[in-house]
């Protein structure tokens, strides 16, 4: 039996809890150790595996096949990913769609300068979404593409409206906007603005004495956030919003709408509708760990994206079985 490849997580929040059961999940893998800039003692609850503090992660060199890097993508992966390449294979999350490509660039050449590999950008949008843009738009030529989000929790637009005066407490769900996306679905290829693909849901727990009208207000007429966007506020109780909106789900479609000969309308449409956006993205993240080492064994080096990598590498099972099974 071959040895499971052996994963470490870089980075304990919300993505990091995702990737450590992700791992457990595939008996191909082996979580080694989870690393952190916070001291291995704050944490209250326990791991799989030993906390160890980030400073000791160069220790690690050679006991590790993949390090999965679990930071953001504002701050920490920009410097983390680069970094990390040059000791280890790695895989990250990056999601800021624009910065992609000097992402890719500072990796690559890390990662060829240090005979290593790196994975960036994967996860469900930068990931999943984007191989099925490419899918469609390379089957449909003539045609236009949708991609819409959620019913999602934004964690970012959520802190926006907790920074508004007068919330104590609050969520924002990003939702798709029905009737556009039934045109596309139906055939149609719409040009749509803003407005017209999402609405935004807002659930918010007042501070005591604010004015419900004031709040309101400061919300939907937000700039970046709320004001290109029909925008509805919920107030409810501290209670409610425990009970009722703790959990993080997410999802979305890519929708091509286009023609063949004969103007003959054909609809290509990917969906998911995610109970844990964290714990699915963890999930990706863990499968693109596995086909990252098995390119790192094949001789591959440098910086890889979902668009390099063929799908086959991300399942546990042999080529001979996907054959037998899959096609």
């Amino acid at each position: 039996m071959a040895q499971p490849i052996r994963v470490a997580i870089l980075g304990y929040g919300n993505l990091g809890r995702g990737v450590e059961a992700a791992v457990q999940s595939n008996p191909d893998m082996q979580l080694v150790a989870i690393f952190s800039r916070r001291s291995p003692d704050s944490f209250a609850e326990p791991a799989s595996v030993p906390f160890v503090q980030v400073s000791n992660l160069p220790e690690y060199n050679g006991l590790i096949d993949v390090l999965i890097l679990c930071g953001g993508s504002a701050t920490d992966l920009p410097e983390q990913t680069p970094e990390y390449v040059q000791q280890f294979v790695v895989v990250d999350s990056f999601d800021t769609h624009a910065n992609v490509p000097e992402h890719f660039a500072k990796v690559d050449e890390a990662a060829r300068a240090n005979n290593s590999l790196g994975v960036i950008a994967t996860g469900w949008d930068p990931g999943l979404f984007s191989l099925n843009r490419v899918l469609a738009e390379a089957v449909l030529p003539k045609g236009d593409s949708y991609t819409f989000w959620g019913k999602g929790l934004s964690q970012g637009h959520s802190d926006a409206v907790r920074r508004v005066p007068g919330v104590a407490a609050g969520v924002q769900y990003t939702l798709p906007n029905e009737e556009s996306v039934e045109k596309v679905r139906n055939g149609e290829r719409p040009v749509l603005s803003t407005r017209e693909k999402h609405v935004r849901d807002c659930y918010v727990v007042l501070e005591e004495g604010a004015n419900e009208d004031e709040v309101r207000e400061a919300i939907v007429t937000m700039p970046n956030y709320f004001a290109d966007f029909d925008t509805t506020v919920t107030f409810i109780s501290l209670e409610e919003l425990q009970r009722d909106h703790a959990a993080m789900p997410h999802g979305g479609v890519v929708l091509r709408s286009g023609e063949t000969e004969n103007n003959h309308k054909q609809v290509v449409e990917f969906g998911l509708r995610l109970g844990s956006n964290p714990e699915f993205t963890g999930s990706v993240l863990t499968a693109y760990a596995r086909a990252a080492h098995r390119l790192y064994q094949a001789g591959e080096r440098g910086a890889k994206t979902v668009f390099d990598i063929p799908i086959g590498l991300l399942s546990p099972y042999s080529a001979e079985q996907l054959r037998a099974t899959q096609l």
